[in-house]
């Protein structure tokens, strides 16, 4: 009998010696001088789980957009999920190198691929590896864009592409993404395709003037220079980054001045999206024509549309319910258009939900929502599976820490918090009237969290809105009201709405109006986690939002404020869903400034305040009036 082992060295030795020869054939032996330098390197092994494709699609007028397909192995007849990104598509497939596709996709991308949904990500053009000139937030063809090109037709001719070119495809084409992605995604909503059968906008971008990322009411959000020049520098590929150093934001803002100092400070002020702000401080057509909501309005519903926001989101709290409100009427059976709040920051449900700051949920809320829901309301709309019965409005109830199911929205009933006398909030109305006086000083304004600030930290950022606001507590130009604590819970289900009888010494004037929701300082209520505090005493922000005065009587035309003369002022805070528990104190704050979030108002009124001058900041004394027929009040939608 053969050495069996003997056997097997020498075929072992044969198939080595026929590798090697094949190998010797099919590529020129190496010396010392051969380039060592390869065209490319494919990650993507035959042992990977998925397949991964890069197309450049035409456009209508010939510009080409990349594009990256995955999918995993064995897909047929698979609905296609699309995101169109200016945050570059092909970082969105190359998340982690690794030869499993739940590794290269994000968190909320997973039970998709794993169920052979076919991921398309898209750079939208001008922007990373897609061709074209780059728009920030391209108008809708119309009135201020007359190319017959924007983001909408660039949705249709892409989806036209994918149904024709990729062979895995069923024909039904989704599209889902967050902040800039859910202004595409509802862009697409436009004269839609046939083959795009449901939409998913998340924290969309929709009014960057009213409430989003570029102002709110009026008053100018200062980071939005950094995304501007971050956006727009050689196609956002990260040098368009402030060369500032540490340090803390709220002195560096302060010392340069006016948001026009600033610009000029930077060197920033040739870049068009910068121009557009400094150029167009009030709410004219320039932005108005702009508005995703009123577009939508304009159009029938064709494609039924999720739309999610987060309850604390710190960027665009505004453009999600400004969509349902647009959408919501040509809704005639209440099965193509629902609402999701849930308890996230701006981008937070695509991420994981068990927590944000000092707040602690049941378990991981966003993903909960992406798997009973989303999930399930694609595969009935892509897929023809059975029918979700998709909550026309789903919210989730903080506070309580439970999702709950509504048929419209808002729920609850207007009911008045009024301000009174000697700091008391009350659900009975004041006859007495009186005021209370605070001096706002654009010297020394009051910090939106603690300082030192990192405007680019997203520790900071991500959680502000829920940070406990004792930080403020004892500032002179923080005025406060609080109710006695509650005998029995305050459900509230809607935005509450602010009515604010104030006046000023100067010419103009922000107000910011906080609801908080105060907790028992005598009965410890630690979080669940170790390293977070303890949430006896905290404040919570339920609502924050500023008003720029100069606004009162009209958006598009300012006007000063007459000094000394009260005026009623009314605007809206965020959209929620939460209940106040008996003991607990309902809380409102108002104050002048919130910086360096937003640029200081001077309280001098000039044409156009991101030039305003060192001699234009001066301080004012503000007054609140209460009670009698100037009853200020923040009015909460409370369900009986």
């Amino acid at each position: 009998m053969k050495n069996p082992i003997r056997a097997l060295t020498l075929l072992s030795a044969s198939a080595l010696c026929c590798v090697t020869a094949a190998t010797a054939q099919d590529t020129p032996r190496v010396t010392p001088m051969t380039p060592d330098v390869v065209d490319k390197y494919e990650q993507v092994l035959p042992s990977a789980d998925f397949i991964r494709r890069e197309a450049m699609i035409p456009m209508r007028d010939g510009v080409k957009l990349y594009t990256t397909i995955v999918m995993k192995k064995g897909t047929r007849d698979a609905p296609i999920l699309l995101s169109r990104t200016p945050y570059d598509a092909y970082d969105a497939t190359h998340r982690i190198p690794s030869q499993r596709i739940v590794d290269i996709v994000d968190a909320m991308d997973i039970e998709f691929v794993e169920d052979h949904y076919i991921r398309v990500t898209q750079d939208i053009r001008g922007l990373h590896r897609s061709e074209g000139e780059y728009i920030m937030n391209r108008p809708v063809v119309g009135p201020l864009n007359h190319t017959g090109i924007d983001e909408s037709t660039d949705a249709y001719d892409t989806i036209e592409w994918l149904v024709k070119n990729i062979p895995e495809s069923n024909g039904n084409v989704g599209i889902i993404g967050s902040s800039y992605l859910g202004f595409t995604a509802l862009a697409a909503l436009i004269k839609p395709h046939p083959a795009l059968k449901a939409a998913v906008p998340e924290s969309p971008m929709v009014d960057g003037w009213m409430g989003d990322d570029w102002f709110h009411n009026g008053a100018f959000r200062v980071s939005s220079l950094d995304y501007a020049v971050g956006q727009s520098t050689h196609k956002a590929d990260g040098s368009g980054v402030f060369a500032l150093g540490g340090g803390d934001d709220y002195t560096r803002y302060l010392e340069a001045g006016s948001v026009g100092d600033f610009v000029k400070m930077l060197g920033i002020g040739h870049y068009p999206g910068v121009r557009k702000f400094l150029e167009n401080p009030a709410y004219t057509t320039f932005w108005s024509l702009q508005a995703v909501d009123q577009w939508l309005a304009a159009e029938p519903l064709k494609v039924p549309t999720m739309i999610e926001v987060g309850q604390w989101d710190q960027e665009d709290s505004y453009g999600g319910p400004a969509v349902y409100r647009a959408l919501e009427p040509k809704d005639k059976n209440n099965d193509k258009v629902s609402l999701v709040i849930g308890p996230w920051r701006h981008s937070g449900a695509n991420h994981y939900g068990y927590d944000l700051g000092a707040l602690t949920f049941t378990g991981d809320t966003a993903r909960e929502w992406r798997v009973k829901y989303v999930k399930p309301f694609f595969d009935h709309w892509l897929k023809g599976g059975p029918d979700p019965h998709t909550p026309p409005v789903l919210t989730y109830a903080t506070g309580i820490n439970q999702w709950e199911v509504s048929q419209h929205w808002p729920v609850g009933k207007p009911t008045p918090v009024y301000l009174a006398a000697n700091g008391v909030a009350t659900f009975d109305k004041p006859a007495t009237a009186g005021r209370y006086d605070y001096v706002s000083d654009p010297a020394h304004p009051v910090p939106f969290i603690p300082r030192p600030i990192d405007m680019n930290d997203p520790l900071q950022w991500k959680p502000w809105l829920v940070h406990d606001q004792r930080f403020v507590s004892g500032r002179p130009d923080v005025a406060s009201w609080q109710s006695a604590p509650l005998e029995k819970p305050v459900h509230i289900m809607g935005a509450p709405a602010v009515e604010l009888f104030a006046a000023t010494s100067g010419t103009d004037s922000d107000w910011v109006v906080k609801l908080i929701d105060v907790y028992p300082n005598d009965v410890p209520e630690p979080a669940a986690q170790g390293s977070k505090p303890s949430m006896a005493g905290y404040e919570l922000p339920i609502g924050i939002e500023i008003f720029r005065g100069r606004h009162f009587r009209s958006f598009a035309q300012p006007a000063p404020l007459t000094p000394g003369k009260v005026e009623h002022y009314q605007w809206t805070l965020p959209n929620v869903n939460h209940v106040f528990l008996p003991g607990h104190r309902i809380m409102v704050q108002v104050q002048s400034t919130l910086f360096p979030l937003y640029d200081r108002n001077p309280q001098t009124y000039v044409d156009n305040i991101m030039y305003a001058k060192p001699d234009d900041y001066r301080k004012a004394t503000q007054s609140i009036a209460f009670g009698g027929a100037q009853a200020s009040a923040v009015v909460l939608p409370v369900v009986p």
